[in-house]
């Protein structure tokens, strides 16, 4: 019994809940569903994009006849002038006379070889020249000698005063005094052809400029062998330095093979290099390849500039749009002005595909795609010449988010 009485002492009351009112049940059911409502709508129903707006402002007629860009390219600055400059022969160099910067002339002196057995040479080709001729000389004399005596003869053998056989002597001596004439006359010519030779060689030990340029490298310095097969072993130089025509500088940029069609030749162009980016210098297309690289599907074309300029450098980085003709702008804005008034958006609001293009309009809290017509493009942005009207408010930056009829909110 005590047992009994502790347990029961032990035993906690719980205290009695009284019940909910019938009538807040409902209340707590609704609001249960519109939160599942809710977190099922935010889930499942599709969210506003957060936007940017541009509004088209219009043109005027001259800014679509503006040169405007149709295609960009990249390439370099290279000079189609430009040429290592070497000795003929191989030797070893005594004189260096360029420095990299320095301007040359055509046919200045930029270089000198050792002309010592040069010189040699033509001594001794010069001697056998004067020997040639003293022997030419003294074959002179002896022709002059001969001639009497076999004229005499001819005379008394036909008088019958001599025999034949005195005759045949004195016109064999005759004609052996002519014959040495004429090889004494050739002797003459080839000493002076290896006289010629020889100082030609002694010539070639001088390095000149084949034309007017800046000199680039100095490759070579006195002391050192060159030759223009460097055979004379690894370390022989084969130039001395390289000059380049720098009024031959032009960009030659690889284009896509699918817009070659844009590109013509003396089609006008700008080119804004690397080392100056806001410099527009005016270029216009010299040249189309005629191939194209299987490997970069891309064409080649030359773009020549307009006036020189001390700035622009070989091997530099360059930038080329090639602009609209003046027919194509012509008709393109007289297109315009029969249609519509072309107007302005900026180059982030359009998904440009060629001549045509996809813009957003934004209007009641969504957009609608749209399709339009481009024209060129400017500093400004892009020309839109149908599909548009000026005050028309279009979403920008970002488009691959956007579909027709998606819900936007417009970033302030």
């Amino acid at each position: 019994m005590d047992q009994a009485s502790l347990i029961e002492q032990l035993r906690l009351e719980r205290p009695t809940r009284e019940p909910a009112p019938s009538g807040a049940w409902p209340w707590v059911a609704a609001i249960a569903i519109v939160v599942a409502i809710g977190a099922a709508g935010y889930v499942w129903l599709p969210r506003a994009v957060l936007i940017r707006v541009a509004v088209a402002e219009p043109v005027s007629a001259a800014t679509v006849v503006a040169p405007s860009s149709i295609l960009d390219a990249s390439g370099y600055v290279v000079a189609r002038r430009q040429a290592t400059v070497s000795a003929k022969i191989t030797g070893k160099v005594v004189m260096v006379g360029i420095e990299e910067g320095q301007r040359v002339e055509r046919d200045e002196i930029i270089a000198r070889l050792d002309d010592t057995n040069a010189q040699a040479t033509v001594a001794q080709a010069r001697a056998e020249v004067e020997q040639s001729k003293a022997n030419f000389s003294a074959a002179e004399v002896a022709l002059a000698n001969a001639r009497p005596t076999f004229e005499r003869n001819e005379q008394q053998l036909a008088r019958a005063v001599i025999s034949a056989q005195a005759f045949d002597t004195a016109k064999a001596s005759y004609d052996a005094a002519r014959t040495g004439l004429e090889v004494a006359a050739r002797a003459v010519q080839v000493a002076e052809a290896r006289l010629a030779l020889a100082q030609r060689n002694l010539d070639d030990t001088v390095v000149r400029a084949p034309f007017a340029g800046i000199v680039t490298v100095k490759a070579a310095q006195e002391g050192e062998m060159v030759s223009p097969m460097s055979a004379g072993g690894g370390f022989t130089r084969t130039g001395i330095g390289t000059v380049v025509d720098m009024s031959s500088l032009e960009v030659e940029v690889d284009v896509s093979e699918n817009f070659i069609n844009r590109v013509a030749a003396q089609q006008p162009a700008t080119v804004r290099l690397n080392a100056y980016p806001d410099w527009s210098i005016p270029a216009r297309v010299i040249a189309i390849i005629p191939t194209a690289d299987r490997a970069k599907a891309t064409v080649k074309v030359r773009v020549g500039f307009d006036a020189a300029d001390a700035r622009i450098l070989p091997e530099m980085g360059a930038r080329v749009a090639f602009l609209e003709a003046a027919e194509s702008r012509a008709t393109s804005a007289a297109t315009a002005s029969a249609a519509q008034q072309a107007v302005l958006v900026p180059m982030e609001s359009v998904q440009a595909d060629g001549e045509t293009g996809v813009v957003f309009v934004v209007a009641d809290g969504g957009v609608e795609r749209r399709t339009v017509r481009l024209g060129g493009q400017s500093a400004a942005g892009q020309i839109v010449l149908a599909g548009l009207v000026a005050g028309t408010r279009l979403a920008r930056g970002d488009l691959g988010a956007l579909t027709d009829g998606s819900r936007v909110r417009v970033e302030e």
